[in-house]
């Protein structure tokens, strides 16, 4: 039987010190729990702090986007040195793996990089992935490393996604951590605040939305810090952070692929009839929608939105925006077909 495949995504938050420099025991430490998992899972580590390693070479460094930018191509070479150092005394090698949004949304150039993952994996190699920051463009760049994480996870049919997070798992009320979730809902959202950490883009809200998605395709999440001797091992026993319960998906692979690969460009807001046909794994008609945002041409996968202005889907549309807003009266127009909607 092949490894199952184990996600883990690093802030730059948890394996940074407080001038912002790589914390080298952090990455050690890492380096030998990721050689022991290695033996169990097929592992792709996420890892942010390309732009915290290298902005300190920017003069008057003020984050903006070109700024950032050119702080990731210094930072990136250093952060991938740093992990190759302590990988490669346990055996280990290391690819840097620089992604953008058209890896995913195109079909072939996403089972292309799936084929090149699975040439690491067979040759004893860690993909350590990034954003290309240097060449993305602002409208199709990852919202955070906790989107690129979860669309990778997606994509490969990960069965575990580990999100490191310097506040070591879900928070209550009390700042306690919740062991436990099974369900992301209103309660459940209620316990974070916009908050975000000082050195990265995403925060809880980011980091719980890409969660719900995950585990609605049946993607087991765990957050949790870096603390201790071997955090990651504890965390998947559920020792230590929050784990978050995977809810049954029977989705096929190409649909986790709309799922993982949806350019969000635009957005379809739909009545409850057709939320309650698309449940019910029916194609949308114009007639069932109420509202078009943002430009989008035939073939792109948008965001499928019901009356609540809750996310529930991704469809691969027919018609690109203008088409659709000229059709919606009328009742037989396919917006998208079945075979191309995935609802979460």
């Amino acid at each position: 039987m092949q490894k199952p495949v184990l996600v883990i995504k690093l802030g730059t938050a948890v394996i940074t010190k407080a001038d912002g420099k790589i914390d080298e025991a952090v990455i050690r430490k890492l380096a030998e729990e990721i050689s022991t998992l290695s033996k169990t899972y097929r592992v792709v580590l996420v890892s942010s702090g390309a732009v915290g390693s290298g902005k300190s070479f920017i003069k008057n460094y003020k984050g903006t986007l070109i700024e950032r930018k050119a702080a990731a191509a210094v930072g990136n070479p250093i952060l991938i040195q740093l992990y190759n150092k302590y990988f490669s005394s346990f055996g280990i090698n290391v690819a840097q793996a620089l992604c953008e949004r058209h890896h995913f949304s195109h079909r072939k150039q996403f089972l292309q990089l799936k084929d090149t993952f699975l040439e690491f994996w067979n040759n004893n190699i860690l993909p350590v992935v990034n954003e290309n920051d240097l060449v993305s463009n602002i409208e199709l760049k990852f919202s955070d490393n906790d989107e690129l994480s979860t669309l990778i996870a997606i994509g490969f049919d990960a069965d575990t996604l580990i999100i490191c997070t310097s506040v070591g798992g879900l928070l209550d009320n009390e700042k306690k951590i919740i062991p436990v979730v099974d369900r992301i809902d209103d309660k459940i959202l209620g316990f974070v605040t916009s908050e975000k950490s000082a050195v990265g883009l995403g925060g809880m809200v980011s980091k719980l939305t890409f969660t719900r998605l995950a585990t609605s395709l049946g993607i087991k999440v765990v957050m949790t810090g870096l603390a201790g001797e071997t955090p990651l091992l504890e965390a998947l026993s559920g020792k230590h952070g929050t784990t978050f319960k995977p809810r049954k998906s029977n989705l096929k692979a190409r649909q986790k692929w709309l799922a993982s690969g949806s350019i969000t460009l635009g957005s379809i807001q739909i009545d409850k009839g057709a939320e309650k046909a698309l449940i019910g794994r029916k194609s949308l008609l114009t007639v069932g929608i109420r509202n078009i945002k943002g430009s989008f041409s035939p073939g792109e996968v948008v965001q499928i939105i019901n009356e609540e202005e809750s996310i529930i889907g991704v469809a691969k549309v027919k018609l690109d925006a203008v088409q659709m807003a000229g059709q919606i009266s009328k009742k037989n127009a396919l917006a998208a077909h079945s075979d191309d909607i995935v609802i979460f």
